[in-house]
């Protein structure tokens, strides 16, 4: 699971999910929703902050971080190396992966 602070995020009045109308991103072990230059993650019975990039030049959150030659750990935009993906790790969902460094979203 990815290493996260737990910050908690501010009190929503809806529910993230598929209709909330925020972009949702697969990043990792998660599911992230994107909104505000936020990414909120499900924790319980609230939402927490996802982590922030920590490259020197990035001002993103790691679930919609783009940056070239990205150093950040948390980020993982290498190639998934499975035979039939094309996918980064960062977001693969593929079934029954066989890359060393992809985690997937439940």
């Amino acid at each position: 699971m990815t290493d996260t602070t737990h910050q908690a995020a501010e009190e929503h009045t809806h529910t993230h999910g598929d209709d909330c109308g925020h972009e949702k991103v697969v990043h990792l072990d998660h599911v992230d929703y994107l909104h505000d230059g936020h990414a909120h993650r499900e924790h319980g019975d609230h939402y927490d902050e996802c982590t922030a990039c920590d490259c020197k030049d990035c001002d993103d959150v790691c679930a919609a971080c783009t940056c070239e030659n990205c150093t950040c750990p948390t980020c993982k935009h290498q190639s998934c190396d499975c035979e039939n993906c094309t996918d980064t790790c960062n977001n693969c969902t593929c079934e029954n992966c066989t890359c060393a460094t992809c985690e997937h979203a439940a």
